[in-house]
């Protein structure tokens, strides 16, 4: 095996056994020592790749930052109204997550600030919800800010209720939402769909 594919193996693998532990017991209990067992490498190895567990910790961010940034953008090509692509975003992410302990690793640390200043959702909820209000979307006298920051709420609470057991995540999130809307929306029936 050429070196360079050597060394791509082991930063992913350094990056698998840190998303893992971090998933298990947190960033701040996670230890160095958890993370290399783990991956059955070296001390050698890792700082070849990481200065520490903070660099992890940001590449674990910065791959899911990407994930978000490409998930949202296909969603936003499918130019459904607003609403439905915020709610097949938000499922489809969750499916996402329920699969892949990077991305759900990346979206913890994201939350706690390590690495970044925003978990990356919070203008997509502004943005969607307030498109769906300029066309109409929601019950009439609804606030559009205080909308998508109950949306917000909502799927960040969904997370937190299920985070012992990740993969619950979609089917409350679909639940959850099937409960807001018809509160949220003018004609919350053409919805339905979409939360399922």
């Amino acid at each position: 095996m050429p070196q360079q594919q050597r060394a791509q193996l082991t930063r992913h693998s350094i990056l698998v056994a840190a998303a893992g532990v971090i998933d298990e017991v947190g960033y701040e209990a996670a230890r160095l020592s958890a993370i290399l067992r783990r991956c059955e490498t070296t001390k050698g190895a890792f700082y070849f790749h990481f200065s520490g567990k903070e660099e992890v910790a940001h590449a674990l961010v910065e791959r899911y930052r990407e994930n978000l940034t490409e998930l949202s953008e296909r969603w936003y090509q499918r130019a459904q109204d607003p609403m439905a692509t915020l709610v097949g975003l938000t499922c489809d992410t969750a499916r996402r997550l329920e699969e892949d302990v990077l991305l759900r690793a990346g979206l913890v640390l994201a939350c706690n600030h390590v690495g970044t200043d925003t978990d990356g959702w919070e203008c997509l909820f502004d943005d969607l919800v307030g498109r769906a209000a300029e066309r109409g979307q929601l019950r009439p006298g609804a606030d559009r800010a205080a909308a998508a920051r109950l949306c917000y709420a909502m799927v960040v609470g969904t997370n937190l209720l299920v985070a012992g057991d990740p993969h619950r995540l979609a089917a409350r999130l679909e639940e959850s939402w099937r409960v807001l809307l018809p509160g949220l929306l003018a004609d919350s029936s053409r919805m339905a769909a979409a939360a399922r």
